[in-house]
C-alpha cells in the first residue's frame, strides 16, 4: 500500500493555504469595490435630491418676490420678502434651502460704469495697477462704437479669432477675451485667513453685470470690492459688511447712520433693486434622524420680473446648475 510522504503532504497544505489567501484577497477587494460603489451611488442620489431641493428653493423664492411686487402675501406664507431681507430660509419635508436674493443693483454695469470705478474695482480684487489699466482700456475699447482695431485691448501679435465688436458687452463672460484678464481675477479664488484656513473670495463675475447699476448699489448684497470701487474707504466697507451679517439694512435711514465714516460714497448706496435678480439657493437634505446632511448643492437663476400685461410674469434669463457662492 502506497504512503504519502510528509514532504508531499506539506506542499499540498502550503498550496491550499496560498490559494485560500489569494481567494480571500480577491473577496476582500471585491467587497471593497462593491462598498465603494454603493457609497458613491448613495452620494450621487443624495446630490440629485439636493439639486431638486435647491431648485425648489429658487422657485419658491421667485414666488415670494412676485408676491411682494404684487403687494399680497397669501395666508400660510409665514413671512414675506422685503428689500431688507436678502436671504429667505425655506424648510421642506426632505430638507432645507437658503435662498439669497441678489438684485443686479448689487453689481456694476460693465457697459456704463466710469473708468475710475472699474479701475478701483479691479484693484480691490487684487490686480496690479498696470494690469488694471490694461483691462479697463480693453473694456473701454470693446464697448466704444467705432473703436479702431489696434485699440481693442488685444495684443496685435496674438489676435484671437473673435474680437471686440466696438459695441456693448452682451455677456459678462466676454471679459475673458480682454487682454490682461486671468481666470482667478474673473472667477475668484481662495485666500488664507489669519488661522491658515482657505477662505473664498469673489471675482469680476460677481461684481460686474450687463444689467448692473452705474449710480446706486444695494448695500445689503454688493460685494466688498464693489463698495470699495464706489469710493468707500476700507474701514467703512468692513463696518457695512459686519453690520449686514448681523442685521441687514432695512432702509436708507439706517445706511445714513454710517455716513460720517464713508463720506460721499454713501450717497451711492440704496436698499433693494429694480426688476432683475439673481436667486441663489443652497440646499441640504434632512436625514432620517432629523439632522441635516453635509451634502450641499447650490443652483442659481437670473430672473427678470415683467411689468403687467406681458404673457408671463417672469423671464428666466440664465440658469446655473452648479452655482458658486463666495
Amino acid at each position: 500500500m502506497a504512503t504519502i510522504r510528509p514532504a508531499r503532504r506539506g506542499g499540498a497544505l502550503l498550496a491550499v493555504l496560498w490559494l485560500s489567501a489569494a481567494l480571500s484577497a480577491i473577496a476582500f477587494s471585491l467587497a471593497n469595490t462593491v462598498r465603494g460603489e454603493v457609497e458613491r451611488t448613495s452620494t450621487a442620489v443624495d446630490g440629485l435630491k439636493t439639486y431638486y431641493l435647491a431648485d425648489a428653493g429658487v422657485e419658491r423664492g421667485i414666488l415670494y418676490v412676485q408676491w411682494a411686487f404684487e403687494g399680497r402675501v397669501p395666508q400660510g406664507a409665514g413671512f414675506r420678502y422685503t428689500p431688507g431681507t436678502p436671504a429667505l430660509p425655506f424648510s421642506f419635508p426632505t430638507g432645507q434651502a437658503v435662498v439669497e436674493i441678489i438684485p443686479e443693483t448689487a453689481k456694476m454695469n460693465v457697459n456704463t460704469s466710469p473708468p475710475a470705478d472699474l479701475i478701483r474695482l479691479i484693484l480691490a480684487l487684487g490686480a496690479q495697477p498696470d494690469r488694471a489699466q490694461a483691462i479697463v482700456a480693453g473694456i473701454l475699447a470693446w464697448r466704444t462704437p467705432g473703436a479702431p482695431p489696434s485699440a481693442d485691448g488685444f495684443n496685435p501679435g496674438i489676435l484671437p479669432s473673435f474680437r471686440g465688436r466696438g459695441a456693448s458687452f452682451e455677456e459678462v463672460e466676454e471679459l475673458l477675451l480682454i487682454r490682461g484678464m486671468t481666470s482667478e481675477l474673473f472667477y475668484g479664488g481662495y485666500d488664507r485667513n489669519t488661522e491658515g484656513h482657505l477662505v473664498p473670495h469673489g471675482g469680476l463675475r460677481d461684481c460686474l453685470s450687463v444689467f448692473g447699476a452705474a449710480d446706486r448699489f444695494d448695500v445689503n448684497t454688493a460685494p466688498p470690492a464693489v463698495l470699495a470701487a464706489i469710493g468707500m474707504p476700507p474701514d467703512a466697507v468692513a463696518a457695512i459688511v459686519a453690520r449686514r451679517r448681523i442685521q441687514p439694512f432695512q432702509d436708507a435711514g439706517q445706511v445714513a447712520a454710517f455716513a460720517p465714516g464713508g463720506g460721499p460714497a454713501f450717497g451711492r448706496l440704496r436698499v433693494g433693486g429694480n426688476s432683475i435678480f439673481t436667486f441663489r439657493s443652497t440646499a441640504s437634505l434632512r436625514l432620517s434622524n432629523g439632522q441635516i446632511s453635509d451634502v450641499r448643492r447650490t443652483v442659481a437663476a437670473l430672473v427678470k420680473f415683467m411689468p403687467a400685461g406681458y404673457d408671463a410674469p417672469i423671464h428666466i434669463l440664465r440658469w446655473y446648475d452648479n452655482a458658486w457662492t463666495p
